[in-house]
């Protein structure tokens, strides 16, 4: 019995690493096979989108930098009222901001002024809308405006620092919308707020690709997905997009 004792801490003393190894890489098999099972693929779909579902809803392209100019247009003002919808958020001056997606900065800028005693973080996955955001706030003299460059997969926002996140015609065009609405949840403070603004995708009237809207009730479905967030409200003030609010539960 002794002998087969030592045998066995041998055993265990040579192959440690493997074992210890094998134990590391079944999270990560088991993430790659959720992910494999949780979106569709289809070769026949909408010229504007991935061709990749996501319960249901084909996932869109993004817009890239060259289009940052659409972004700025001055028709902006009157078909999303902007300034209303920063109203409606009703955010305070010592607060976290995270605009997720930022493009040219649009509402980055326009949330940073709002929050003095806080600051504003700016997060896109191309740095060529990073740059023009830095150009803008040295412009504007801003200081309390951070620039993240996330990933596909993950947003690079530290866990329970924000009080707010905004996406402004994002969420539709994620490639991996648990993952990173997961990952953005948890970078939510106890009690902040994940504010998604699509173009209603109910209303045939506004004018936009469809790949690029999206319904209450889809953006619902999918946020149930995630468990750390609980659904607060609906805003629908603004002329073309609806505002859906959720939070972090309580720890």
């Amino acid at each position: 019995m002794a002998r087969f004792a030592i045998l066995v801490v041998l055993a265990v003393l040579a192959f440690g690493d493997q074992f210890s190894l094998a134990q590391e890489t079944v999270p990560q098999e088991k993430q790659n096979l959720d992910r494999k099972n949780r979106y569709e693929f289809n070769p026949r779909h909408d010229p504007n989108g991935l061709g990749k579902f996501y319960l249901g809803r084909e996932i869109a392209h993004v817009m890239t930098h060259e289009g940052a100019g659409w972004l700025d247009r001055t028709e902006r003002e009157k078909e999303e009222n902007p300034k209303r919808l920063l109203e409606l958020l009703k955010i305070r001056p010592d607060q976290v901001v995270v605009d997720f997606g930022a493009g040219s900065g649009y509402y980055t800028l326009r949330m940073a002024a709002l929050v003095p005693k806080g600051k504003a973080v700016a997060v896109d996955i191309q740095p060529e809308m990073l740059a023009i955001i830095e150009r803008k706030k040295k412009a504007e003299g801003l200081e309390n405006i951070d620039l993240v460059r996330n990933t596909e997969e993950d947003p690079k926002l530290p866990p329970d620092s924000a009080d707010l996140i905004l996406l402004v015609d994002v969420y539709h065009e994620l490639s991996l919308p648990f993952e990173v609405t997961r990952s953005l949840a948890k970078a939510l403070k106890p009690g902040g707020r994940l504010v998604l603004v699509e173009f209603r995708l109910e209303d045939p009237e506004v004018p936009i690709k469809l790949v690029h809207k999206m319904s209450e009730k889809q953006v619902l479905r999918e946020l149930r997905e995630i468990p750390e967030l609980e659904y607060v409200e609906t805003l629908r003030e603004l002329p073309w997009q609806h505002v859906i609010i959720h939070r972090r539960k309580a720890k």
